[in-house]
C-alpha cells in the first residue's frame, strides 16, 4: 500500500485517503443521484402544495373563514350525529380539527377496525355545522406526492427512498472533504471561464455544492428521517399508546352504540392538557385508540409545539380521563422534520427560498451526474499526482 502523502491546509494527508473519500463521493452520489433527481422534481410542487390547492378550488381551508370562534362553534356531538346520518350503518373511527378555520372533517367506515380501503371522510363546517360532503378521490398533487414519498409502492418504497436519503447525506459530507484539496490552489468560488466546458461544469457543481450544503443536509436528513415514518410511528401506537390501554382494568369492546358525549371527553381532556389544541380523535375499536376509549391528540399552540402530538385517552362510556403522555423523543424529532422538510415553517417567503434551494440542488445532482458521463480515464490518479508534488495542473480535465 502507498505510503505518499499530499498537502492540505498545511497538514499530511494519505494519498489513500483521499482516494476513499473519492470513491466514497463518487458512488454514494451514483447510486442515489437518479432518484433525489426525482425527489427534486417533485418535491418543488409539493413546497407549495397549499397554494396550488387553493388555486384550484380543491382546498376547503381556503374557502372557509378563519374565525376564532370555529374552536366554540357547533357541538362534536352534533356534528358527528350528521356524519352517521350521511353514512347509515357505519360507525365513526376519526374526526379531524383544523387550526385555520373552521373545517372538521369525520372518517367513517362499516366497523371499528375497517381498513383504509373502506373509509369515507366527510367535510363540515364547525362554525355553523353545515355538512361540505365528501373528500373526493385524489388529484395531481396527491399523486406527486406519494411518488415523492414512496415511488407509489407503499413501504418498500418509502424505505427504499429514506437508504437513498442517507446515501445523499454521505455523498454531501464526503463532497466537503475532497473540495479543499482539490480546490486550494484557487480563491473559494472560482468559475474558471476560460478553460474546459468540464472544468466550468466542474467549478458550478463545487460552488452550488458547497453553496447550498447546508440546506441540503437539512433536507437529506429530514427526508430520511420521514422515509422511516411509519415503523416510527407503529412502534410508538404499538408501545406508549397501547401501554396507556393495557394499565386499564376492562378491555372488552364498547359499542358504538354505547359511546358517551364526545364534547364531555373533550371537555376533560383540555382541562388537562390546557393551552393546547385537539388536532384530531381515535374513537374506539381502532389502531389508534383503546377498545373502549376516545384517543384525543392535542398539538401545541406555538410555531414548534404545534406538530408536537400529546394523546389524551378518555373512557368513551363515562367520559372519564385515563392518562395523558408526551410523545418519545425520536417521534418528536419526527415531527418536527416533516414541516422543516417542505419549507413550511416561515410561510411564503421561506417556502420560495426553499424553491430556490431546491432547483440550485438540481443542478448540482445534474452537473454531477454529466462529470461522471464524461469522466476521463486515469484522471483521479493525475490529480493525486499533481497534489502530491505541487505542480500546476496544465492539461485540461
Amino acid at each position: 500500500m502507498t505510503t505518499s502523502r499530499v498537502g492540505f491546509s498545511g497538514h499530511a494527508v494519505k494519498r489513500d485517503t483521499i482516494r476513499i473519500w473519492y470513491l466514497t463521493h463518487r458512488w454514494s452520489s451514483l447510486v442515489s443521484t437518479a432518484f433525489l433527481l426525482m425527489l427534486c422534481v417533485t418535491g418543488l410542487p409539493l413546497i407549495f402544495h397549499d397554494e396550488i390547492d387553493a388555486a384550484f378550488g380543491e382546498d376547503w381551508e381556503s374557502r372557509l373563514p378563519g374565525n376564532p370562534s370555529a374552536i366554540t362553534g357547533q357541538p362534536l356531538d352534533a356534528i358527528l350525529n350528521s356524519a352517521l346520518a350521511e353514512r347509515p350503518g357505519e360507525v365513526p373511527l376519526f374526526m379531524g380539527f383544523s387550526q385555520d378555520s373552521s373545517l372538521l372533517t369525520v372518517t367513517t367506515g362499516p366497523s371499528p377496525d375497517a381498513p383504509g380501503s373502506e373509509m369515507t371522510l366527510l367535510y363540515f363546517d364547525r362554525f355553523t355545522g353545515r355538512s361540505l360532503g365528501p373528500v373526493e378521490g385524489g388529484g395531481l398533487m396527491d399523486t406527486i406526492l406519494a411518488l415523492h414519498t414512496d415511488m407509489l409502492i407503499g413501504l418498500p418504497g418509502m424505505l427504499f427512498l429514506g437508504v437513498m436519503g442517507l446515501f445523499f447525506v454521505v455523498a454531501l459530507i464526503s463532497g466537503v472533504v475532497l473540495y479543499a484539496p482539490f480546490m486550494r490552489r484557487l480563491r473559494f468560488g472560482t468559475l474558471r471561464q476560460g478553460r474546459s466546458a468540464r472544468v466550468r461544469r466542474l467549478d458550478q457543481h463545487n460552488l452550488l455544492g458547497v453553496a447550498t450544503l447546508g440546506w441540503a443536509l437539512v433536507i437529506g436528513l429530514t427526508g430520511a428521517i420521514n422515509a422511516f415514518a411509519d415503523p416510527l410511528v407503529d412502534n410508538w401506537r404499538e408501545g406508549e399508546l397501547a401501554g396507556m390501554i393495557a394499565a386499564q382494568s376492562s378491555t372488552e369492546p364498547l359499542a358504538p352504540a354505547d359511546y358517551g358525549s364526545l364534547d364531555r371527553a373533550m371537555a376533560r381532556a383540555q382541562e388537562a392538557l390546557p393551552g393546547r389544541s385537539p388536532q384530531f380523535v381515535g374513537f374506539p375499536g381502532g389502531a389508534w385508540s383503546g377498545p373502549r376509549h376516545y384517543a384525543i391528540f392535542f398539538q401545541g399552540d406555538r410555531p414548534l409545539t404545534s406538530h408536537l402530538l400529546t394523546p389524551a385517552l378518555v373512557e368513551a362510556d363515562s367520559g372519564r380521563l385515563i392518562d395523558a403522555r408526551d410523545m418519545p423523543t425520536l417521534n418528536k424529532a419526527l415531527m418536527l422534520s416533516k414541516p422543516l422538510h417542505f419549507g413550511d415553517y416561515g410561510g411564503l417567503l421561506f417556502k420560495l427560498l426553499w424553491a430556490v434551494l431546491d432547483l440550485l440542488t438540481i443542478w448540482v445532482l445534474w452537473t454531477g451526474l454529466l462529470l461522471w458521463m464524461r469522466r476521463a480515464p486515469g484522471r483521479m490518479e493525475r490529480r493525486l499526482d499533481e497534489l502530491e508534488t505541487g505542480a500546476a495542473r496544465r492539461s485540461p480535465a
